[in-house]
């Protein structure tokens, strides 16, 4: 599935916007991907498409306090995840409710741990779909671990 959402960033992130679902289905299907990892990656997007930061008010966004973990999220984002999303935040590339959405979709996959760098790759969906502006050093990073993502 995480290759999808990546194909997806990489043909689709200079338009801002991705084909509605059954021609996203059909693109994906004649790019070679499978039926299950489409189906998947597709379930994934609706999710986050259904996710608002706007349900929140509106000073959550300047919250300075500290994030604590629910056990369930602690084990699936594990220390490194954890770290690496308090790193972001703190360098002000993700505000709580950005960390918020995040954690809701990463504990949304069916996996019982989610790597730093899948975590990578939800924290540029996420982006991508808040319509957050992304800079050049950080979508660097974030699409620094590409290559070993795809061959697993």
């Amino acid at each position: 599935m995480f290759d999808i959402l990546v194909y997806l960033f990489e043909n689709y992130y200079q338009t801002e916007l991705y084909p509605d679902q059954d021609a996203l289905a059909r693109k994906l299907s004649a790019a070679g991907f499978e039926r299950d990892d489409i189906s998947d990656a597709l379930v994934w997007l609706r999710g986050l498409s259904a996710t608002e930061t706007s349900t929140l008010p509106d000073s959550f966004a300047q919250s300075t306090a500290f994030r604590g973990y629910a056990e369930a999220e602690a084990v699936k984002l594990g220390i490194e995840g954890r770290g690496f999303l308090a790193f972001l935040e703190g360098a002000k590339v993700l505000t709580p409710p950005l960390r918020e959405i995040i954690i809701e979709r990463a504990m949304a996959l069916a996996e019982d741990n989610v790597s730093v760098e899948k975590l990578k790759v939800i924290v540029l969906m996420v982006l991508w779909s808040q319509q957050h502006s992304i800079d050049s050093l950080v979508l660097e990073e974030l699409l620094s671990d590409r290559a070993q993502l795809l061959m697993h």
